[in-house]
């Protein structure tokens, strides 16, 4: 399901209006808008936003939407919509990453929207298989992003690799997820199982406005690796 057919999509992020300009008529999926980006925008500009101190209603992800001096990466950001909504909600470090074929569209959408994000955002090809691409990333980074980007059984475990490999020990992925495929989605639960603590977002927690049926949202922590007898009296 794609967001709409419609050549240009408006996202309204704190008081800012996005512009992005869709090509669903491309060889890639990375050209269009699809609702996980749109639903993980939405989700974090409601709970950064809330003011905990004048709200009678606890804000569960304060600490992961404190954007102070943390940086961040989206992963398959396609036309960026999230990785803009990002930086609008204070995340003034991120890195936009896709494939090469992909950048044009991206490119063209930061362009068009420099004058509403007030800066020009970091684009950086990364193929995730490419260790060289994700070490000159410079990880570890305190939020790793990514919508809508499990959708091929081959790349699954690239995917998590990067993931695991981007995220700082105490950082966060934050996942806006719709199934695509029964195979990759089988096997990406399992191999994040084995690396990651995982946390649906209730579907009330979404903004009731992009709240659809068929996406969620997800946060990834990194498990605590268990160090066994031999590595500790090697380590001694």
């Amino acid at each position: 399901m794609k967001f709409t057919d419609s050549p240009v999509i408006d996202l309204t992020v704190k008081g800012t209006k996005l512009s992005i300009q869709q090509d669903n008529g491309s060889m890639h999926v990375g050209t269009s808008v699809w609702p996980c980006s749109l639903i993980l925008s939405k989700f974090a500009e409601r709970w950064s936003t809330l003011d905990s101190s004048s709200s009678t209603t606890p804000n569960p992800y304060a600490e992961l939407f404190d954007f102070r001096r943390r940086r961040g990466v989206e992963l398959g950001t396609g036309c960026g919509v999230a990785g803009m909504a990002f930086h609008l909600l204070g995340l003034t470090e991120i890195v936009l990453t896709d494939i090469a074929p992909v950048m044009p569209a991206l490119k063209h959408n930061l362009k068009r929207n420099k004058a509403a994000l007030g800066k020009s955002l970091k684009a950086s090809v990364v193929y995730w298989n490419n260790r060289d691409q994700i070490s000159a990333l410079n990880p570890p980074f305190d939020l790793v992003i990514a919508a809508d980007v499990v959708y091929i059984e081959e790349s699954v475990g690239q995917l998590v690799t990067a993931m695991e490999s981007l995220l700082a020990d105490d950082g966060a992925v934050l996942l806006g997820y719709q199934i695509r495929s029964p195979e990759a989605d089988k096997l990406f639960w399992e191999m994040c199982d084995v690396v990651f603590r995982i946390e649906k977002v209730p579907h009330e927690h979404l903004h009731h406005e992009y709240a659809y049926e068929e996406t969620d949202v997800y946060i990834f922590r990194k498990k605590v690796k268990k160090v066994t007898e031999a590595e500790s009296e090697s380590e001694s």
